[in-house]
């Protein structure tokens, strides 16, 4: 029998801030409020509320003196930016079509770490993503 899975949105969301974060940092742009929302197109107070819930997890920590990634949403954000950047290359170079980023956001949030580091093998292991930005290594 087909089973289905669905992964909570929440869990989602906690990965895009993140991946979010990450890149941010990797632009060496200063780690806002502002940023966090220009880089998700959304509003400022829904990004302070998810950052109250990410430092309440421990995944961030979040006070008046900034924003502040600690290991635990660093390896969440570069786990999800190395997923996306496999699935780009993988549109360009195997499957020779224009990335989608709406399928590769959704698809970055299912992949296990079997399925992730099976793609980077079936890739060639690549370093670079196909617009030439690092493709983090597993952590």
């Amino acid at each position: 029998m087909e089973k289905m899975y669905v992964k909570t949105a929440e869990d989602e969301h906690v990965e895009m801030y993140l991946k979010a974060m990450c890149i941010i940092e990797e632009e060496g742009l200063p780690l806002k409020v502002s940023a966090i929302a220009e880089k998700l197109n959304i509003r400022q107070p829904s990004v302070i509320e998810m950052l109250r819930k990410l430092n309440e997890k421990k995944i961030i920590t979040y006070n008046k003196f900034g924003i502040v990634i600690n290991d635990i949403g660093r390896r969440i954000g570069q786990n999800t930016i190395r997923k996306s950047r496999l699935l780009e290359t993988m549109m360009t170079n195997i499957l020779k079509i224009e990335i989608n980023q709406e399928i590769v956001c959704g698809m970055e949030h299912h992949m296990n770490d079997e399925f992730t580091d099976a793609l980077s093998t079936l890739l060639d292991n690549p370093t670079k993503s196909p617009s030439g930005k690092d493709i983090p290594p597993k952590i």
